[in-house]
């Protein structure tokens, strides 16, 4: 860690095998894991807290505040978990009094460009294909894969295991184990290939389809659609973990692709 080219705040708290390369700046008010890796030129500011075996490449900046008028310098964090890599000049912003800290889960990977804004949860085994774009307050689940170029409104929700295409605006919530596309973003099948990477069975997969059909496919309000599911569907984690998404969706979920005539 002894690094003369690069700058560390004399209390910051960084573990004795983190690696720091030249002209990287760590602020006050900072907490670095064992085995991480700091590329060159990158700036950790006050607030940030760092996992484990982390790799952060040059040009990112972690915890910088937020970019949002309301916010009055409280004492807010970042908050990474371990084994997340963060690639070139990915941003990262802490949070505000609404949440007081922006979260990253373990094991993710945030492509290079990609901005994370305040207030911004986001679980576990996420990847964010370049240039993707969290706006604020934004609830992300876990191994949730967004594609290049995708923008996400503040206040939406992904659920987990949710796959959404390169280039969509995502301004409606998306729902657990889907797949979503075109424009207006909709319901586009089951991310049945995600799903099968991560031992789901044929069977499971196949009733998740099952409950997505009674969802999208049947001309069902999605108040109908829910109470129909309960009453027909055998209960399993999948069948209500959907349905508390449903009735917990705040901003609405996206609405099922329809070829137009």
């Amino acid at each position: 860690m002894n690094q003369p080219l690069a700058y560390v705040h004399p209390g910051a708290k960084i573990a004795k095998n983190v690696v720091i390369e030249p002209f990287t700046t760590i602020h006050n008010n900072v907490v670095i894991g064992e085995g991480t890796w700091i590329g060159s030129n990158v700036t950790i500011m006050e607030g940030a807290r760092i996992g484990k075996n982390c790799n952060i490449f040059p040009g990112a900046v972690i915890s910088a505040v937020p970019q949002d008028l309301k916010y009055n310098d409280e004492d807010t964090t970042v908050e990474i978990g371990d084994n997340v890599t963060i690639r070139e000049c990915v941003t990262i912003n802490r949070g505000t009094t609404d949440k007081m800290k922006t979260v990253v889960g373990n094991n993710c990977l945030i492509m290079a460009y990609c901005h994370i804004a305040h207030d911004c949860i986001v679980g576990n085994n996420c990847i964010f294909s370049n240039n993707s774009t969290l706006a604020g307050h934004i609830n992300i689940g876990d191994y949730v894969v967004l594609a290049g170029m995708t923008a996400v409104h503040q206040f939406c929700s992904i659920g987990n295991h949710a796959f959404v295409t390169g280039g969509s605006l995502v301004r409606k919530d998306v729902p657990p184990y889907v797949k979503a596309a075109r424009e207006p973003l909709s319901y586009v099948g089951i991310n049945s290939v995600g799903l099968r990477r991560r031992g789901y069975s044929t069977e499971k997969i196949r009733e998740i389809q099952d409950i997505y059909r009674m969802l999208y496919q049947k001309n069902y309000n999605n108040s109908q659609a829910s109470d129909l599911i309960e009453a027909e569907m055998e209960a399993t984690p999948e069948r209500d973990e959907i349905l508390q998404f449903i009735k917990n969706s705040h901003r609405g979920i996206m609405k099922g692709y329809f070829k137009s005539n």
